[in-house]
């Protein structure tokens, strides 16, 4: 066998794995959706509540007040760590993020970026074209809203044109129109906000023979402005801000 035709099995069982912890995540999100509509929910936000809590596991007696508990209630949870557990968690905050699938991005978002600075600072990473390799297939029930609100709340003028590249891919991702009409009312409004933003940003420049030498050279770097502005017209469009 050439060297070129080695299999790498830790590979595949990494890639297995995602895969089926991505199916087994779906399966379970579209099975808490069946439920609420048969259920006949009173507001959107009754059925967000039970698409999101889809991976609780009830309390058995034997789990109850009194007694071991042997089953763990909210798998998602961090209560219960070791000090290995966390020293490792710090250390991976430490790391650079680079998830391989989109299983992969729900762990380190839930588990490792707490704050909205680190998740902005991840979104910035990774980048529009990776994000949208990563969610190709799928956002993701609930996600979309919530990197639309972190780059809302944290989004600085020098990231302009990096922010525009993410919503342009993520605009490009499966059932991206189902995703976003499925976002509360709460996350519309912060997606009108980013957008707001990125318009102010965006405000029209003096005319060249406004501009001293100095300003011309700043000028000519941001060459690429009338092709941003243009992109930004058309994600007004995709996202259906007013």
């Amino acid at each position: 066998m050439e060297r070129n035709d080695i299999i790498d099995f830790k590979a595949l069982e990494k890639e297995l794995q995602a895969a089926l912890t991505a199916d087994e995540k779906y399966r379970r999100e579209n099975a808490a959706k069946l439920r609420a509509v048969e259920q006949r929910v009173a507001s959107y936000e009754e059925f967000r509540s039970i698409v999101l809590a889809s991976h609780l596991k009830p309390l058995q007696r034997k789990d109850k007040i009194g007694g071991k508990r042997t089953v763990s209630w909210n798998c998602h949870t961090s209560q219960g760590r070791t000090s290995l557990d966390e020293t490792t968690e710090i250390a991976q905050e430490k790391t650079l993020l680079q998830p391989e699938t989109s299983a992969e991005f729900y762990r380190d978002w839930r588990r490792y970026l707490r704050s909205g600075p680190q998740r902005y600072q991840a979104l910035l990473q990774l980048g529009g074209p990776k994000l949208g390799h990563l969610f190709q297939t799928d956002v993701g029930f609930g996600l979309l809203g919530e990197l639309l609100g972190v780059l809302a709340d944290h989004m600085r003028p020098a990231d302009r044109s990096v922010v525009l590249g993410i919503l342009h891919s993520l605009a490009n991702t499966g059932r991206f129109a189902l995703n976003l009409s499925l976002m509360s009312r709460v996350e519309r409004e912060s997606c009108r906000g980013l957008f707001q933003k990125l318009q102010a940003m965006g405000a029209p420049r003096p005319m060249k023979e406004e501009l001293s030498q100095e300003e011309r050279g700043l000028e000519e770097q941001h060459g690429g402005l009338q092709e941003e502005e243009q992109l930004l017209q058309e994600l007004l469009g995709l996202y259906q801000v007013d």
